[in-house]
């Protein structure tokens, strides 16, 4: 968990620094999307999930 807090920290410096902001709804969205895709993959929702697909 420590390493993702650092890589969180990582990005968000980054976003900082370069002034990136935009970068961080795409990041967002990706980070979401697969956590849909994870979440789910067992599931009975997953065939409706991957027909948005």
């Amino acid at each position: 968990m420590d390493a993702f807090l650092d890589l969180i920290k990582d990005i968000w410096d980054f976003l900082k620094v370069r002034k990136k902001f935009w970068l961080a709804p795409l990041i967002i969205t990706l980070i979401l999307m697969g956590a849909l895709i994870v979440f789910t993959q067992g599931s009975v929702v997953a065939p409706f999930i991957y027909t948005i697909f």
